[in-house]
């Protein structure tokens, strides 16, 4: 925990000043103030978190998300023998296998907002090439199955945790390389029954009924989701996650990838760079970060709303409102990329719609001449 620590310490509190003169702006420019809605306020966030590095954005308010990234966290989960899923757990190293030939989902929608897609191995039951071009940060094959006994170890969840770190610095460092940086991150995952810990995860957390916070995953019938939200409760019973230690929940019902996309979120923040969450998984893993380091907050975009019931009740917990809300389920960070375009049009909106007194000043000069 001492590493995941000397991480948080270092989220710094985003610009106030900047989003206080992205504010003003947007309330001045040549519009109905207000009209613009949601997407003016996305525009002052992520300008005050580009001031913390830039501090010409208070000059300027031209934030450039020219690197955008989706990780998508890959894992298995122990719990799918408990019958809650409709597919079998070989398609999670079939469909990590389809991100890096770029067929996917993800690969499309990506393309299209402009983002690079990276995956990441946290525990997929499966020994990929040590050459296949991934991010190789198995911590074993697959969780324990959570109704019979912890799905990890403490040290296994933190491990995990650590593993999201490390690739924000990987991915930092490659840029680096590039002569570039990481401007905005895209969360995402992949595994066979990860919506079963992400549901039981909400539920540790916020006390609700378990019924009321479990959907039907890949699209199971009556019978196997109320088979699945009996596993859930029994597992709850059983383990007795303690809400007020998130690595307690983590270890007792959660997943590697989910741990995974934890430490996406909590290194993202520590090096100032705005993080989007896609469905359920990604925001259970943001969700852990969040009960870690409350801070991260001012970093966290939600991409979009799933139809998993649960995953509303994580937005509320941590006061997000999502971009979108097109009945997306699938994961793999599609939602993410989508709201890539969005984020990308505050930019544009802050920063290129003329102000009233900038178009008085543009007619006196047209005048002039």
């Amino acid at each position: 925990m001492q590493r995941i620590e000397k991480y948080i310490k270092q989220i710094k509190k985003p610009d106030e000043n900047v989003k206080a003169k992205a504010l003003d702006r947007l309330a001045n420019q040549a519009r109905p103030a207000g009209s613009l809605g949601t997407l003016e306020e996305v525009g002052a966030k992520i300008a005050s978190i580009a001031g913390i590095k830039d501090k010409n954005i208070i000059n300027t308010l031209d934030v450039q998300l020219k690197n955008k990234v989706v990780v998508t966290c890959a894992g298995d989960h122990g719990v799918v023998q408990e019958g809650v899923s409709l597919f079998p757990q070989e398609v999670t190293p079939q469909m990590v296998e389809n991100f890096v030939n770029g067929g996917a989902s993800i690969n499309v929608l990506a393309k299209h907002a402009g983002a690079t897609v990276k995956v990441a191995d946290f525990g997929v039951n499966f020994d990929f090439s040590p050459n296949m071009p991934i991010f190789h940060k198995k911590v074993r094959k697959a969780t324990s199955n959570f109704a019979k006994e912890p799905a990890m170890s403490k040290d296994e969840a933190i491990q995990s945790i650590l593993g999201g770190i490390s690739i924000v610095e990987e991915l930092l460092k490659d840029a680096d390389l590039n002569g570039t940086t990481v401007d905005i991150l895209g969360t995402g995952d992949m595994g066979i029954g990860n919506t079963t810990p992400s549901s039981a995860i909400i539920a540790a957390f916020s006390g609700i009924s378990v019924a009321e916070l479990t959907g039907r995953g890949t699209g199971i019938n009556d019978e196997m989701l109320k088979n699945k939200i009996q596993v859930i409760e029994k597992a709850l019973e059983l383990h007795k996650p303690n809400p007020y230690d998130p690595i307690d929940v983590l270890s007792k019902v959660g997943g590697f990838e989910i741990g995974g996309l934890a430490g996406l979120v909590i290194g993202a923040a520590a090096y100032g760079i705005p993080i989007v969450c896609d469905g359920i998984i990604s925001t259970a893993g943001a969700l852990i970060a969040y009960k870690l380091a409350p801070n991260v907050v001012d970093y966290l975009f939600a991409g979009h709303r799933s139809v998993e019931v649960g995953h509303k009740f994580m937005h509320q917990l941590m006061g997000l409102e999502p971009l979108l809300d097109i009945k997306f389920r699938l994961g793999e960070g599609t939602g993410a990329a989508l709201a890539f375009e969005l984020i990308d049009a505050a930019t544009r909106i802050l920063a290129e719609i003329k102000t009233f007194e900038e178009v008085a000043i543009i007619n006196a000069q047209k005048q002039m001449l």
